[in-house]
């Protein structure tokens, strides 16, 4: 299965965001499905819900982040090929959706009973997080051509 399509299969069942991103590389970072899913846990919706970076973005870090360490010979050469990479996806996020905070991408407050309400009757979920999580793994698909 193409890994785009398998990052929606986890984010449509039940997992946030940032896990269907990580737990879509799950296998290439050498996490287990278990630490993939909790190491990225409290990223969804925005890093615990604040609606901040948009959890499929901080996912794709993560993954960045691991997949960067593969060819670092230094600490040095880690951290700058990860904030290259990192810059890149942001570039490529924002030019795709304007933004890469999860309140822009949703349009409303998830912790206010009337935006959960708006959430789930517009189906935000399914229009517009899906695709988020499905570019950020294009994105990090990207890196690694």
């Amino acid at each position: 299965m193409e890994r785009v399509y398998l990052a929606r299969e986890y984010f449509q069942s039940g997992h946030n965001c940032a896990q269907s991103v990580v737990l879509s590389f799950a296998e290439d970072t050498r996490f287990s499905e278990e630490l993939a899913r909790r190491i990225s846990a409290g990223f969804g919706g925005g890093m615990g819900k604040m609606q901040e970076t948009c959890g499929a973005v901080t996912g794709a870090v993560m993954v960045l982040g691991m997949l960067s360490g593969e060819k670092a010979q230094s600490n040095e050469e880690l951290k700058s090929g990860a904030c290259s990479s990192v810059k890149e996806l942001f570039r490529q996020f924002h030019e795709a959706y304007g933004t890469t905070l999860c309140r822009d991408l949703i349009g409303c407050d998830l912790n206010t009973p009337e935006g959960a309400k708006r959430f789930k009757e517009e189906r935000i979920m399914e229009q517009t997080c899906t695709g988020c999580v499905m570019k950020a793994v294009q994105i990090v698909e990207s890196f690694r051509r």
